[in-house]
């Protein structure tokens, strides 16, 4: 037990835990802390908005594995982590959020900035503490540490701003790293039951494969069963999509070869994944779901066990060792198998019928660059191992279907949070972990205005070189869709009027480049990389209808109905 002040207590909590970059805005409430970044080797990285700096916290995290900081004012800075903390709640990314609050004397007189901070943040942290005692400081930082490794979701660490003064006896101290079992025997053995008579066994790769490694041990039990690989929803980084096995995501804009491939399937493994609801809808009219299918949830989090599907086998354990131990079972049977010549001819089949489409697609005429054709061209200019982000949105939804990579922690999406915007703070966070790769971060015009935009001042300030990549179709494309779709093309709210993206960049101290023709594309993104400076890619492409994706949300849209002709606003005067 040594002693020192609160502030000494939780910064060194902080080294304790390795934490070496907070990202934040500056407040008065932790200045103390604040003042002994420095000291204690811990970069502070000064965000244009909040939202940013949970959003870089979460893309540090899930690049690293290891929890991460963010810190803001209290009342309307730690308000502003909301909707970035949940976008972290469903990323299963351990993000801690200390949110300094109003002074314990002020607590409940509505002074300045003071809002009960703890409901806002129940239903999307895994775990939420205010600090009751200036002595427990330290060991409630651990406690937010420990449960956010442990449960891999983001906590809440709430201190009134008068508790960073003052002093006591603390001992600082690394939390244990968390171990996870494979399941019980009666699960393994259920398994190899099922999977000894499965004629087409399909694993769906979750995003628990890229949070506990385990892409070698899946590569095994899929060329053992030879069992194609199916991502799920936005998390194409689970499985190389180089492998001879590998099929693509499923999910909105996903891969067609994929959603053919899984609706054959007698059983299906799903590996680290919830099965959330929005990623096994019917996409491109196809109802894919296999509904006689014996299903495998295996995920360290029991919650999420049969939450959305009835499941045969609920294996609450890590994904790396229940595929490991399943595989030396299956081995106890049949030592070794042979690839099976129909089942790859059968892939091979499915992939080149959908790289044919996708083909197809891109080389359709269009009045300016095609979408699809910009992807493709895109999709071939980044280099492999690069890490990409992506934001919510018509064309970043398309990136679903060009993007694959060779191993874990390369893709970042939104996933079913779908919050605008958030693909820059990930990029940046993604950069700060791997500073030797290339970061981009996609965005469509909309979201890229909601972050983006102001977010590449901190990148130039920060010498954060990401390389963001903005679609630029002068709309909200998704929403414009359904008002095409469903509302008789009444644009209302759709249609944006925008700058020149890459000359504001410029303007910013970044690099700026236009890019009008799909010919360009891979040099401009040579020269983006080359730069190793922040770079805005302004991309202009087709907003036409006859372009754009599906419906986003075909399953939450109706045709709408009006009871008056022509409808017209009853002028009626009380």
């Amino acid at each position: 037990m040594i002693k020192m002040t609160s502030s000494e207590a939780l910064v060194e909590t902080l080294v304790a835990e390795e934490v070496t970059t907070v990202f934040g805005i500056v407040g008065s409430a932790y200045m103390d802390l604040l003042d002994l970044f420095p000291a204690a080797g811990i970069r502070f990285v000064s965000v244009a908005h909040e939202q940013a700096a949970a959003h870089a916290a979460d893309g540090l995290a899930r690049v690293t594995g290891k929890p991460q900081v963010c810190i803001a004012q209290n009342g309307p800075g730690a308000a502003n982590f909301v909707s970035a903390i949940t976008a972290a709640y469903w990323a299963h990314s351990p993000v801690v959020a200390i949110t300094p609050e109003t002074g314990t004397i002020g607590i409940g007189t509505g002074g300045f900035q003071e809002l009960d901070q703890m409901p806002w943040f129940n239903a999307c942290t895994k775990y939420q503490v205010r600090v009751n005692r200036i002595e427990r400081i330290a060991e409630l930082a651990r406690q937010c540490f420990y449960i956010a490794k442990a449960e891999c979701g983001p906590t809440q660490l709430n201190i009134p701003r008068d508790y960073f003064y003052g002093e006591g006896m603390y001992d600082i101290y690394k939390t244990s790293d968390v171990s996870r079992g494979s399941g019980t025997e009666a699960d393994l053995e259920n398994s190899v039951k099922l999977l000894k008579n499965a004629q087409y066994p399909v694993i769906l790769a979750g995003g628990g494969i890229s949070i506990s490694d385990s892409v070698k041990e899946v590569m095994e039990l899929s060329e053992y069963l030879s069992a194609p690989v199916v991502n799920s929803y936005l998390h194409n980084d689970t499985f190389p999509e180089d492998h001879i096995l590998s099929v693509g995501p499923i999910g909105y804009c996903g891969s067609k070869a994929a959603m053919r491939t899984i609706a054959k399937a007698d059983v299906v493994i799903a590996l680290g994944c919830r099965l959330g609801p929005f990623g096994t809808l019917p996409q491109y009219d196809i109802n894919y779901w296999p509904q006689n299918a014996k299903i495998i949830q295996v995920d360290i989090d029991h919650r999420q066990l049969g939450r959305s599907r009835h499941v045969d086998i609920a294996v609450a354990a890590s994904a790396k060792e229940f595929t490991k131990q399943l595989l030396a079972k299956l081995k106890l049977i049949e030592p070794s198998k042979n690839l099976n010549s129909e089942r790859l001819k059968d892939i091979k089949k499915d992939k080149g019928n959908w790289h044919n489409e996708l083909n197809l697609w891109a080389s359709a005429p269009s009045k300016l660059m095609h979408p699809r054709r910009f992807l493709k061209e895109l999709s071939e200019a980044i280099p492999k191992g690069s890490i990409v982000t992506t934001d919510v949105g018509n064309t970043c939804s398309m990136c679903n279907s060009y993007f694959g990579f060779t191993g874990p922690r390369q893709f970042l999406a939104a996933l079913s949070w779908g919050n605008c915007g958030i693909a820059y703070g990930l990029a940046m966070g993604a950069k700060i972990g791997n500073p030797d790769k290339p970061v981009f971060a996609l965005q469509g015009d909309g979201a890229y205005g909601i972050s983006g935009l102001s977010e590449v001042m901190t990148a130039v300030r920060e010498e954060i070189p990401v390389i963001a990549i903005v679609f630029n179709n002068n709309q909200w494309g998704a929403e414009k869709k359904n008002q095409i779709d469903y509302y008789d093309n009444r644009f209302i709210g759709t249609n944006l009027q925008n700058p020149n993206f890459a000359q504001i960049a410029r303007d910013m101290g970044a690099e700026g480049y236009n890019v009008e023709d799909p010919k360009d594309v891979k040099d401009i993104v040579k020269k983006a990389i080359k730069s190793n400076k922040p770079v805005v890619i302004d991309a202009k492409i087709d907003g036409s209808a006859e372009v754009l994706a599906e419906p986003f949300r075909r399953d939450a849209l109706k045709f709408p109905v009006r009871y008056l002709d022509k409808y017209k606003h009853l002028n009626v005067k009380g």
